[in-house]
């Protein structure tokens, strides 16, 4: 048994403080900074994950409940809550986003092998965004519509381990396509798209640039067939067309050949018409492709279930994104403390675990691996005869 240090200690070893500490040099995060550094506000919102702390107080009162042993999580003391609100709206939130990055690039080296489901060797990308609704008048500077305020995650999640490979973190008014012209391109790999990001430019864009696309084709599309592929209509493909787009101006965005594929989903009876550049995969693989896009609705649903992004500790831009950030790298650091011990558990279980052992001071191998082990009743023969009759 480990009796020095806290699970939340040992969690926090598995941060690169030195790269941390090179990236808030860099930022000049704790210039002036007296009291609760980045490093330390990192720790603090990191705990507030961990234990589903939803208000300033709420961290404030449980911190305080705990104060012996905030040293062994290192805290040098319980931040009072104006302090906490000052380091939200003051620490800069790119610090932040930089060390998820940091996580995210270790984290997707440690589930590179990770199977898909796909008999692909190619990286799989599923790209979407999720909205969390704010309220306009405490939030005024993302503006969703007349009456509401929003903010916008949008996300690139590699399907190998389901990590986030890119987030951009917008207003509730930016178009999900518009998130194509920054997003880093990797060339040979696939990205998996619903109809918002059907934009032929953008989508040529990514064809030079070496990548495959794989999205649905919106109603009353402007295209011609140039040549059809032979099908087999039992397995519910039922054209395979290699097309030409119409249109002056689609022309001039997209002037090659796109690939057609019409498939009837044999589960809802549904027929979906995808679009894509490449030639050489099957077209039922094709299909496959669009069916995992659905794992990036699964992250936002967890994200949004079992992270603290939904209700904000401050107001105030920086303060969102900083929570947000913190928020995501607290995700991919228990999905490195998962890979890092082989653990057989999911993210969900070790999240569990955590929010009620924070501060046990176990080992985190064993403290994270559920006891499946049965409780053996002891031999009836070990039992004092206290009667004989």
């Amino acid at each position: 048994m480990n009796v020095g240090k806290t699970l939340f200690a040992q969690v926090m070893e598995y941060v690169p403080w030195k790269t941390f500490g090179r990236i808030i040099d860099r930022h000049g995060g704790d210039s002036g900074v007296r009291t609760l550094d980045c490093a330390d506000l990192f720790r603090v919102m990191a705990f507030a994950q961990l234990t589903w702390r939803e208000s300033l107080r709420d961290i404030e009162v449980c911190l305080t409940s705990n104060q012996s042993k905030l040293f062994h999580m290192g805290l040098r003391g319980v931040p009072a809550r104006a302090t906490l609100s000052d380091a939200l709206n003051q620490r800069d939130w790119r610090i932040y986003h930089a060390l998820a990055m940091r996580l995210i690039v270790r984290a997707r080296d440690l589930y590179a092998k990770e199977p898909t489901g796909l008999e692909l060797d190619a990286t799989v990308y599923a790209l979407d965004s999720t909205t969390i609704d704010l309220c306009l008048s405490l939030f005024d500077w993302a503006p969703f519509r007349s009456t509401k305020a929003a903010v916008k995650m949008h996300t690139l999640l590699d399907l190998r381990g389901a990590i986030p490979a890119f987030i951009h973190i917008s207003d509730g008014k930016m178009g999900d396509v518009k998130v194509l012209d920054i997003l880093p391109v990797e060339a040979g790999a696939f990205y998996v798209m619903d109809r918002g990001y059907l934009d032929f430019g953008r989508l040529f864009t990514l064809h030079q640039a070496g990548a495959f696309f794989v999205t649905r084709a919106k109603r009353g599309m402007n295209a011609r067939r140039v040549y059809s592929n032979k099908t087999d209509r039992s397995t519910g493909v039922i054209c395979d067309q290699s097309i030409r787009l119409n249109g002056f101006y689609v022309t001039k965005d997209y002037p090659e050949h796109l690939r057609r594929i019409r498939f009837k989903d044999p589960e809802s009876g549904k027929t979906l018409v995808f679009l894509t550049n490449n030639t050489c995969l099957p077209p039922l693989t094709i299909a496959a492709l669009y069916k995992s896009r659905w794992q990036v609705e699964l992250f936002f649903k967890w994200i949004k279930q079992h992270l603290r992004i939904k209700r904000f500790l401050g107001t105030s831009e920086n303060a969102v994104k900083t929570q947000i950030w913190c928020a995501v790298s607290t995700y991919v650091l228990i999905a490195i403390v998962k890979k890092e011990l082989h653990l057989n558990a999911s993210l969900y279980t070790l999240l569990q675990i955590l929010s009620v052992s924070v501060f046990e001071k176990t080992l985190i191998s064993c403290a994270l691996q559920p006891d499946t082990n049965k409780v053996i009743a002891p031999p009836s023969g070990n039992q004092l005869i206290l009667f004989d009759f």
